[in-house]
């Protein structure tokens, strides 16, 4: 009878120990302390999304994106793996645990802040459309009945899909194939992030942005896995911190001014401290 009962009770005990596993999901993040010990930050940025974040000719990450993440390691007093990441696997790979952080001109939106944590701004954007001079779009009617080219998760993407049903879209997953494709002609425009447009139109004579401001104007931000709160506080402090050197002024400078040319306003896109 003795023995009967012990088996019960250690069948018992297992049987918690079994429930107590499945109720307690295993944690995916990593916190500033582990990241510490480890002495490597997992960063994905995008590897084809110039002048933001891309692979130069060199295969060395470059651009906006990857000067605020190079100063991030440092500041950590770690080393930084950078992880080419696509539109639309931005919350994927943070919900996966397969990176730390994302700094991949990440725009903040409600449904996407409720499967990531963001942390305070360091960029602000709105909506553009660059076109063919031979057919340029100078507001979204224009594009009735075209198409348009976007990328997958994109919140170009949503806004047309939401607002403007009659515009046929055409989508990518990767930047450098939306961008051939309005080369090759596929579409009459592209709509991604104002300041992107504006930058690759530069770089691109027969192209134009009609189109430099549409819906609302956005921020963009640091993000990192729900709950990780460990290594969202110290992201704010640091950005607050880097507002009081003017930082990101300095980011644009080493980054954005050769693109954007001379006379071109950081203030347009630049936020410091986290402050709008």
């Amino acid at each position: 009878m003795k023995k009967s009962l012990k088996r019960i009770i250690a069948l018992g005990l297992v049987a918690l120990t079994v429930v107590s596993a499945f109720a307690k999901p295993k944690q995916k993040f990593r916190t500033v302390e582990q990241i510490k010990k480890n002495g490597t930050i997992k960063i994905a940025v995008f590897s084809d999304k110039k002048p933001f974040g891309y692979v130069d000719e060199y295969g060395k990450y470059q651009g906006y994106d990857v000067y605020f993440a190079e100063r991030i390691a440092k500041d950590l007093g770690v080393k930084v793996k950078y992880v080419p990441v696509e539109a639309a696997a931005r919350v994927e790979v943070l919900e996966t645990g397969k990176v730390d952080l994302v700094l991949a001109n990440f725009t903040v939106t409600p449904a996407r802040a409720e499967k990531v944590d963001f942390a305070l701004p360091y960029m602000k954007c709105a909506l553009g459309v660059v076109s063919n001079d031979k057919d340029i779009a100078r507001k979204p009617e224009d594009l009735n009945g075209k198409t348009l080219i976007v990328s997958k998760g994109t919140t170009a993407e949503t806004f047309f899909t939401e607002n403007y049903p009659q515009v046929n879209l055409l989508k990518f997953d990767q930047y450098s194939e939306a961008y051939n494709a309005l080369l090759d002609g596929r579409g009459v425009g592209l709509s991604t992030d104002n300041t992107e447009v504006l930058a690759w139109a530069i770089e691109n004579p027969g192209f134009t942005v009609g189109i430099e401001s549409l819906g609302s104007l956005d921020t963009i931000a640091p993000a990192v896995s729900k709950g990780n709160t460990s290594l969202l506080n110290w992201l704010n402090d640091e950005i607050k911190a880097l507002g009081k050197e003017n930082f990101f002024h300095a980011d644009y400078e080493a980054t954005l001014r050769s693109v954007y040319g001379p006379n071109s306003d950081a203030d347009s896109l630049v936020v410091e401290g986290g402050q709008l």
